[in-house]
């Protein structure tokens, strides 16, 4: 028993002997490189020397882009490659080595040793300045002079431009810039790194830009026209082309409000009036039949009261209570009233009288609600039915139509242009075809009764009537 004992003993203290000689053989082993289970930058460095480790970490060091941010949000991006970019990881590692114990390398079997190390950079100060001189807002800012003036652009409105304000201190910049890529960051944001500067504008200056300030508020002007679905704003560059100006800047009254000139601002209606007035246009018609007619003439249409419309501007273009950021919708005051405005006036409820095929339609909002053969002017007496757009302008029920050497009694009257209208005729048996042509009408639509009477019952006053053949 004691024999076994004592070997059991002996036993024990050999393993314990192998064990610790092991220990001990592995703490010499790691001194002189990282020890068990290091991991740097993603690669694993158990054993491996400084030199070792510095090789495989500069085989997945790549020269980074450093971003630069401006006020507004913009980024400039610079590719360090193009300053010689140059990565050593030497003293980091050299570091993180000698803050491992070898003699606890036990520790690091149980928990994994992770860092993340940034080397020490080094870059080509004139590569640098190069890539950062060739960027946009570097040249900008070389470019901007102390510019501080009012005057219209392009476009017609007044614009103001201030060389003074949000100037780059550019050389504050560029070291902020060095500063950002030895800290091994990737970004710089100009305004908080405090590169941003202004210039104090003198009196001269400062009235100028109390001009602006003024100018500024009348341009931004609410006023929108409503020609029944269209929008037609008045603009920035509207406005500024209805002001009095001496020297290219506007001129102001007794009362400090600026002078509009009422010759510019009756012109600026005449266009309104040009491109959304419908009496006396030509028109362009998809017809039922497929094609697109053109059809001038009629007496269908809108037509804009200049008068009160310029006097109408000349009164709210300066009031301060219409610029209130919120759009004001303006209808017009029209000397003739139609079913619809805009450009496309005759919209999506008309009668259709289609002459050369005899044919009348009627759609309400973009439906077909009837369709009928008709006759129209008898064309060999030269009475034939007159093309244009016109529109329904009353309605009666039994009235006796009388002209030359005729008193014809109907049902259904809907007049659309002077004598001329749509009417039943129980005087006809046919319609449609080429009746027309020798023995139509003394110029109305003649229509099959029951028809009519659908048709009475279903039109508005005021609905256009498209006549073409």
């Amino acid at each position: 028993m004691k024999k076994t004992t004592k070997r059991l003993v002996l036993a024990v203290l050999l393993f314990l002997l192998l064990l610790l000689t092991g220990y001990f053989i592995l703490a010499f082993y790691y001194r002189e490189g990282f020890s068990v289970n290091t991991w740097i930058n993603g690669v694993y460095c158990t054993g491996k020397t400084v030199e070792e480790v510095k090789s495989e970490l500069l085989l997945r060091t790549e020269a980074p882009n450093i971003v630069i941010v401006d006020r507004e949000g913009t980024e400039y991006t610079i590719s360090l490659a193009e300053a010689d970019y140059q990565a050593d990881y030497s003293n980091v590692l050299e570091h993180y080595r000698q803050e491992q114990n070898p003699f606890l390398w036990v520790d690091n079997v149980l928990f994994h040793s992770r860092r993340e190390l940034s080397p020490t950079v080094t870059v080509d100060v004139d590569g640098l300045r190069r890539a950062y001189d060739s960027l946009e807002f570097v040249r900008a800012e070389q470019q901007k002079n102390k510019d501080y003036s009012l005057a219209r652009d392009t476009s017609g409105e007044y614009v103001f431009t201030d060389g003074l304000a949000g100037r780059i201190d550019l050389e504050k910049a560029f070291l902020a810039l060095e500063n950002t890529v030895e800290n091994g960051q990737e970004t710089l944001n100009l305004s908080d790194s405090g590169c941003y500067y202004d210039i104090t504008p003198n009196e001269n200056q400062k009235t100028l830009r109390n001009l602006w300030k003024e100018i500024e508020r009348y341009q931004s002007c609410d006023i929108v026209y409503c020609f029944g679905q269209e929008r037609h704003p008045v603009t920035a560059a509207d406005c500024a082309s209805f002001l009095v100006t001496e020297n290219g800047l506007p001129v102001t009254d007794q009362t400090g409000n600026f002078v509009l000139d009422e010759e510019a601002v009756t012109a600026y209606v005449e266009q309104l009036a040009e491109k959304y007035d419908g009496y006396g246009r030509t028109r362009q018609f998809h017809s039922t039949r497929g094609d697109v007619i053109t059809i001038e003439g009629g007496t269908y249409g809108s037509k804009l009261d200049q008068k009160k419309e310029t006097a109408y501007l000349m009164e709210h273009l300066l009031d301060a209570g219409v610029h209130t950021g919120t759009q004001q919708s303006h209808v017009p005051t029209y000397e003739r009233e139609a079913f619809c405005y805009g450009r496309d006036d005759i919209g999506d409820t008309y009668i259709e009288v289609d002459m050369t095929q005899q044919k009348m339609y009627y759609y309400e909002k973009g439906e077909l609600r009837l369709e009928t053969d008709v006759v129209t002017g008898n064309m060999r007496r030269r009475m034939g039915t007159p093309e244009g757009v016109n529109f329904v302008y009353n309605k009666q029920k039994d009235r006796v139509l009388r002209g030359p050497g005729y008193a014809s009694p109907v049902k259904f009257w809907v007049p659309v242009k002077g004598s001329i209208g749509i009417h039943d005729a129980s005087w006809r048996k046919e319609f449609g075809g080429d009746i027309y042509q020798t023995a139509g009408s003394h110029g109305c639509i003649n229509t099959p009764k029951d028809k009519m009477e659908e048709l009475y019952d279903m039109v508005q006053i005021g609905t256009p009537v498209v006549m073409f053949y």
